[in-house]
C-alpha cells in the first residue's frame, strides 16, 4: 500500500477540533488523552457500545448507543455530522461497528487515528492514521525508508516503563465482564470469536500449570544448547487477533503452522530443528501440544519439532538462527538481535532489506540478517512518526503514553515526526 508521506494528507488543521472517541484500550488511556485535549480547547465526545464502556470511561459528556447493528451505519454517520467530528479516535480498526465509523468519517474527510500497542515493546504504543499492520501507511520502500529518516534520531530502545500484567488483567476481566450486561445495550454485538470468559477459563487452566510449562519449556531449551543444532523459532499468535483475521492469508494458525513444517522437513538442514513458541496468552482451548506434533509425524520430522508454551524470547532469539512468523511484534525483537525473519502475513517490517523476501523453502538456507543501516532508519522513522514512549497499564509509562498522544494529537503530528528533515532533503 503506498504511503503518504511523513506529513499526513490532507494536512490537518493545528486549531481547536472535535475528536470522538470509540472503543479503546481497556486502561483510563482514552478518558486521560480526552482531559488533556479539552484542557488544551478541543471539543471531546464519546460514544459506548456496552456498559463496559460506558464504566470505563469515567468521564461526563459520553452518549450511548443502544440500537441494533443495523442502525448504526446511519446514527454513528449523523452523529458525526451533527457535532462536526474532524479526528475519530479508537483501538481495532477493523472491529464491525469500527469499519462502518471509518468508512463514514472517511466520507466527510474525518481524520481516523488508531492505537494499539506498539511495533517495539514494551514501552511503545502506536498511534498512527487509519489503521495498523496491513492498514499501516508506513513505507514499505527502503529508499523512501532511508530518506524519511533524514534528520531524526534514533530513541534509546532500552525499556523505560514495563506495563502491569495483574491490572491489566483485572480491568480487562471487570471490563468484558460489564459489557456481558444487557441493559440497556441489549443488542451489542461482541467482535471476539470466542467468548471472553471461555478465554479466562482456558488462561486460568495455564496459570494452574504455569510451573509445568516452565519446567517443560526449560527443558526444551536446555535440550537446544546441549545439542547445539541450528535452530528456527515459529512465534504462535492468537487466532482471535485481527493480525491473523485481517491482515494475513490464514483462518487459523494451523495453516501456516502445516506450512512451515513441510517446508522445513524438505529444505532445512539435516540436523536442524525447529521450536514452537505458544503465544502467552493463548487460552489453548486448541491443544496446540498434540495438534503440532501429528503435524510433525506427518511431515516426518518429530524428533525436530518442539514445542515452548514459555521463556523468555529474547533469550530464545540470541540463540537461534532465525525467526519466522505470520506477522507478530516479536519480529522486531529479532531484526534488533540481527537475527534473520520470516513473515507470512503482511507487517510494516516486511520490508526489503530487513525481513528475507525470497521463498519460505529458500528462508532456511538463504536466510540473512536485516541491513544495520536500514534497520537503524525503520526504527527511526517508525518510533518519530507512528508511536509514542509509555505503556497502558503501569503509572508512569501511562502517564508519558497520555503526555506524548495529546502532544501528538493537539499538534496534527499523527504519521508525521517533530523533527522530520524536508522532504527534498
Amino acid at each position: 500500500m503506498p504511503w503518504r508521506g511523513v506529513i499526513p494528507e490532507p494536512p490537518r488543521p493545528f486549531g481547536k477540533r472535535h475528536f470522538l472517541f470509540l472503543q479503546g484500550p481497556i486502561s483510563p488511556f482514552f478518558p486521560r488523552v480526552a482531559a488533556g485535549l479539552q484542557a488544551l480547547g478541543h471539543q471531546v465526545h464519546r460514544v459506548n457500545l456496552h456498559l463496559g464502556d460506558r464504566v470505563f470511561w469515567g468521564a461526563t459528556g459520553s452518549v450511548d448507543f443502544t440500537g441494533r447493528s443495523d442502525e448504526w451505519p446511519d446514527w454513528i454517520a449523523d452523529f458525526l455530522t451533527r457535532h462536526a467530528i474532524t479526528d475519530v479516535l479508537l483501538i481495532g480498526e477493523q472491529r464491525p461497528y469500527h469499519r462502518i465509523a471509518i468508512a463514514a468519517a472517511k466520507a466527510r474527510g474525518i481524520a481516523v487515528i488508531v492505537t494499539d500497542y506498539g511495533y517495539l515493546r514494551p514501552d511503545w504504543i502506536t498511534l498512527e492514521r487509519d489503521g495498523m499492520g496491513g492498514n499501516s501507511l508506513f513505507p514499505r520502500d527502503p529508499a523512501e525508508i532511508r530518506r524519511l529518516a533524514q534528520g531524526l534520531s534514533l530513541p534509546d530502545l532500552k525499556p523505560l516503563y514495563s506495563d502491569h500484567f495483574a491490572t491489566m488483567a483485572l480491568r480487562d476481566v471487570c471490563y468484558h465482564a460489564l459489557a456481558q450486561w444487557p441493559f440497556p445495550f441489549r443488542h451489542y454485538q461482541r467482535h471476539q470469536l470466542l467468548h471472553p470468559f471461555l478465554v479466562y477459563a482456558g488462561l486460568a487452566r495455564r496459570l494452574l500449570f504455569r510451573r509445568l510449562e516452565d519446567r517443560r519449556s526449560a527443558t526444551v531449551f536446555e535440550g537446544l544448547k546441549t545439542r547445539g543444532n541450528p535452530f528456527w523459532i515459529f512465534v504462535m499468535q492468537l487466532e482471535t487477533d485481527f493480525a491473523i483475521r485481517a491482515y494475513s492469508p490464514f483462518a487459523d494458525m494451523d495453516a501456516p503452522l502445516g506450512q512451515v513444517m513441510a517446508s522445513f522437513a524438505a529444505h532445512a538442514p539435516d540436523k536442524a530443528e525447529l521450536l514452537i513458541k505458544l503465544h502467552p496468552l493463548d487460552p489453548c482451548w486448541k491443544p496446540w501440544s498434540a495438534r503440532i506434533a501429528a503435524m510433525a509425524r506427518a511431515a516426518g520430522i518429530a524428533g525436530r519439532v518442539h514445542i515452548m508454551p514459555r521463556g523468555r524470547l529474547p533469550d530464545l532469539l540470541a540463540a537461534s538462527s532465525g525467526l519466522l512468523a505470520v506477522n507478530s511484534t516479536a519480529a522486531t525483537s529479532a531484526l534488533v538481535l540481527g537475527k534473520p525473519v520470516k513473515l507470512l502475513g503482511q507487517a510494516v517490517y516486511n520490508v526489503p532489506g530487513l525481513s528475507f523476501q525470497g521463498s519460505l523453502d529458500a528462508f532456511w538456507t538463504e536466510g540473512a540478517p536485516p541491513d544495520p543501516a536500514l534497520l537503524e532508519a525503520f526504527l527511526t522513522l517508525l518510533c518519530a512518526a507512528h508511536m509514542v514512549r509509555g505503556a497502558f497499564h503501569q503509572d508512569s509509562g501511562l502517564a508519558a503514553a497520555v503526555v506524548g498522544a495529546v502532544a501528538r494529537l493537539d499538534q496534527g503530528r499523527i504519521n508525521a515526526a517533530a523533527e522530520a528533515a524536508p522532504p527534498d532533503a
